[in-house]
């Protein structure tokens, strides 16, 4: 026995509006049951426009506890059904589980099914479907003629698959056709690789949506697919193709990624995908010998200490090296307009803010704060693994600037800066980069090879 359901929902709090459930035996519609659903909350007008619900006309409906009981006896026992059954089966899971019962059936999805069965479409959407059937929907985008449009093409694809074989390796919770995105070919899925690099999924336009890094593409990638937080399951509803690129090296994977993240700004991507720093981190030594730290607009600083993308995110990263280095709020301008600062009142200081302490005592903490944001040496490659085995990568910092990184076969004498740009793509330097190779450089200083450079840096692709 099947479900063939379809729901409308408020959009973005996707709260049901409308339900409808065929229940069907293989051959015929045995029991139907379709309701306007009160989502206590306001339906947003572009969503009326859709539906043709109104906020008026669910304002006397059941709200979804008053059917809850009706759903659960409707539907035991069945397969749930629908066309991008995630979306449907998540969000009434959802409503169940606001109510406190837990709500869990087998599940079967019409786009995966007719991608099987009725292959080389241009498009699996349920009136691209219908119109290539000959399937006449009576009310789109209301629960009843989409369920009824998909119960109809439902019965179509049960007598294509004769002996039920696809049917059933869809229910296999082994397969893997089970769990994937509706709109995703298994044999994309299939063809991924299992080595180091950096993954892309695209949506039905083939624009980017979520740009990943991985030490093993394919499992990190099916890895989405189980996932049930709520940005997973959206992301994995757009997901049409998924792409890759290996880069043997995690390091590499890792700026490889953050470059990507920053270039192509994709929807589902949220950390990394700030591209404008705009507060630089400098010091200066005033007129009493005393080092301060400061900051400022970017384009009013020479030489930035380290790069920030707001006030906020400087004065945090300025409060930890007070706290690290026992400096001293005033003089790294967290406290302006005080004569003595806080942190003296509860001993955190030692009281150069008071005269209490020698700027020459002073200044030694302040350059070690400085010395611990910048890297030991000024110019460096780091050589790591490549993509094959006679190959290498290598990452160059100049001045302690990262400038990229590129490839080169193990036989090449690289030797001079000269020789490592030979080889480099260029990458944009940002403060996400630098706290990917501080914490790399941190760990892994045999890996570091020193170079002889004199030449000042002009790196346009500076952030």
């Amino acid at each position: 026995m099947y479900s063939i359901i379809d729901i409308e929902t408020t959009g973005h709090s996707s709260k049901i509006t409308e339900i409808s459930i065929f229940v069907f035996d293989g051959k015929k519609v045995v029991d139907e049951f379709t309701t306007l659903v009160n989502p206590e909350c306001i339906i947003p007008p572009f969503i009326t426009n859709l539906t043709g619900i109104t906020n008026a006309m669910v304002g006397n409906a059941p709200k979804f506890y008053e059917i809850a009981k009706k759903i659960q006896e409707i539907t035991a026992d069945t397969i749930f059904v629908a066309h991008n059954v995630n979306f449907d089966f998540n969000i009434i899971q959802k409503e169940f589980k606001d109510i406190g019962f837990d709500f869990k059936r087998k599940k079967l999805c019409t786009i995966r099914l007719s991608q099987k069965l009725i292959p080389g479409l241009k498009s699996y959407s349920l009136g691209a479907l219908c119109n290539s059937q000959n399937i006449v929907i009576k009310d789109r985008h209301r629960a009843k003629g989409d369920a009824e449009a998909t119960t109809i093409l439902f019965e179509k694809l049960v007598k294509i698959d004769t002996n039920q074989t696809v049917i059933n390796s869809f229910l296999n919770p082994r397969s893997r056709q089970a769990t994937l995105p509706p709109l995703l070919p298994k044999k994309i899925v299939d063809n991924l690789s299992e080595k180091t690099g950096v993954y892309y999924f695209k949506n039905e336009k083939n624009e980017i949506i979520y740009v990943g890094k991985a030490n093993n593409i394919k499992q990190r990638v099916i890895s989405h697919f189980y996932d049930k937080a709520k940005k997973e399951v959206s992301m994995c509803l757009e997901t049409s193709n998924v792409t890759f690129v290996e880069t043997g090296s995690e390091l590499v994977a890792l700026l490889l990624e953050s470059s990507e993240i920053k270039k192509l700004y994709p929807k589902f991507n949220r950390a990394q995908r700030r591209t404008q720093e705009s507060i630089g981190l400098f010091s200066y030594e005033d007129r009493n010998g005393i080092i301060h730290l400061a900051y400022n607009r970017l384009k009013l600083i020479q030489n930035p200490l380290q790069k920030f993308h707001n006030v906020t995110e400087c004065r945090m990263f300025l409060e930890k090296l007070c706290k690290t280095f026992e400096l001293c709020p005033k003089y790294c301008h967290l406290q302006t307009n005080v004569t003595t600062c806080f942190h003296y009142q509860i001993k955190q200081c030692k009281g150069i803010c008071k005269d209490e302490e020698p700027a020459e005592n002073y200044n030694k903490r302040v350059l070690k704060a400085i010395e611990s944001i910048k890297f030991k040496a000024a110019n460096f490659i780091i050589k790591e693994s490549g993509r094959a085995k006679d190959e290498n990568a290598y990452i160059l910092i100049l001045n302690g600037v990262y400038m990229g990184f590129g490839y080169a076969n193990k036989s090449l004498k690289l030797k001079s800066a000269d020789d490592y740009f030979e080889i480099i793509t260029s990458r944009k330097d940002n403060n996400d980069v630098n706290r990917i190779l501080k914490q790399y450089v941190n760990k892994n200083e045999n890996k570091i090879v020193p170079l002889n450079y004199t030449e000042p840096v002009f790196n346009l692709s500076i952030e």
